[in-house]
């Protein structure tokens, strides 16, 4: 395990130092976990009474926390990021897979590897696949015709790219991720449903991290698109020419239906279903479990089912706690509304 000053440490991440620069940290922890020669951090000013309790060496602070530790500290203005560079200096990623191509993998003829690109154990490159370079694919993945994977990319075991889809650089793919199937688009006529072929493709741009047993549908025509740094969590779904905007987060089990449009910057929070044909503008956010039948407009909070602005969202839930209370009250006003009738005839 590689050990670093404090001195060391502040200079990777960009903060300044407030204690002896020469203390030796030998690794990262969680605040309420760290021991001596550990360092942790601290973005929240709520948690600032776990400092007292901590055994860490020295903490991350967050620029904008106002608390001033009693040990020694690095100040940063963001205390996660910081402390996720101070992490990378004690956890490098690896390297899994050795260059080249394992005896058991089959690659056609026509197929271009990069540099160092890496092709596990029975993993299938088909005809005219081009592979950057140090790319690590990793065994059992399957890599159809004509599709292009950039440089420095990551294929985990059993993840599946079908035919003519376009990967940028530097994106991971978790296990049993499926790029390309088929959208689901069939024709009703006479009582039965017939398949429209799927001729378009998936792009999906540089930086982007796709989880375990995520699906992105094929274009019917065209191509559906997941821009420059989007990270989906596992068991997300994108149907057919659906576009996906720069640095978007979209969190496990949600499903977006074919030609929406989702802007950039926006959070999807975990089991939400979003409606076809409609858009999600720039920086909006939707709550976990909601349903989204309509557009929305940018920077906007929705959250329920069926999604509405969050805050009548609110009011209404508080609304509907009171029911019971409610109805008692009413009940006992129409009691009190006959009896005066009864006095008056």
């Amino acid at each position: 395990m590689p050990v670093f000053t404090l001195a060391d440490i502040a200079a990777k991440i960009g903060g300044t130092l407030h204690g002896d620069p020469e203390i030796r940290i030998s690794g990262t922890a969680e605040i309420d976990k760290a021991s001596a020669g550990e360092i942790t951090f601290l973005a929240n000013p709520k948690y600032g009474s776990h400092l007292e309790k901590s055994h860490a060496a020295a903490v991350i602070v967050d620029g904008n926390s106002g608390i001033t530790p009693a040990i020694p500290f690095i100040l940063c203005p963001d205390a996660y990021y910081g402390f996720l560079q101070a992490f990378l200096l004690f956890n490098p990623p690896r390297k899994l897979l050795t260059p080249g191509i394992h005896p058991s993998a089959v690659v056609h003829e026509t197929a271009r590897l990069g540099a160092e690109a890496c092709i596990g154990a029975n993993a299938y490159v088909g005809p005219g696949v081009v592979i950057g370079e140090r790319t690590q694919v990793f065994p059992n993945c399957v890599i159809l015709d004509g599709s292009q994977i950039g440089s420095d990319c990551i294929l985990y075991p059993l993840v599946s790219i079908r035919e003519n889809c376009r990967i940028g650089d530097r994106v991971i793919i978790h296990n049993g991720a499926v790029i390309g199937s088929d959208g689901f688009g069939f024709a009703p006529y006479q009582g039965a449903f017939h398949k429209i072929p799927q001729v378009g493709i998936v792009v999906i741009e540089d930086d982007v991290e796709i989880g375990a047993n995520v699906t992105i549908d094929r274009a019917t025509m065209g191509q559906t698109r997941v821009r420059k740094g989007v990270k989906l969590d596992n068991l997300v779904h994108l149907a057919h020419n659906v576009t996906v905007g720069e640095h978007t987060v979209i969190v496990a089990q949600t499903g977006v239906a074919g030609s929406t449009r989702i802007g950039s910057q926006v959070m999807i929070g975990g089991q939400v279903a979003v409606a076809g044909h409609i858009s999600v503008g720039d920086g909006a956010r939707i709550g976990a479990c909601s349903g989204v039948s309509k557009s929305v407009p940018a920077g906007e909070t929705v959250f329920g089912f069926v999604a509405r602005p969050i805050m009548k969202t609110k009011r209404i839930e508080a609304v509907t706690a009171n029911l019971p209370e409610l109805l008692r009250r009413v009940q006992q006003l129409e009691k009190k509304l006959e009896a005066l009738q009864e006095k008056k005839s």
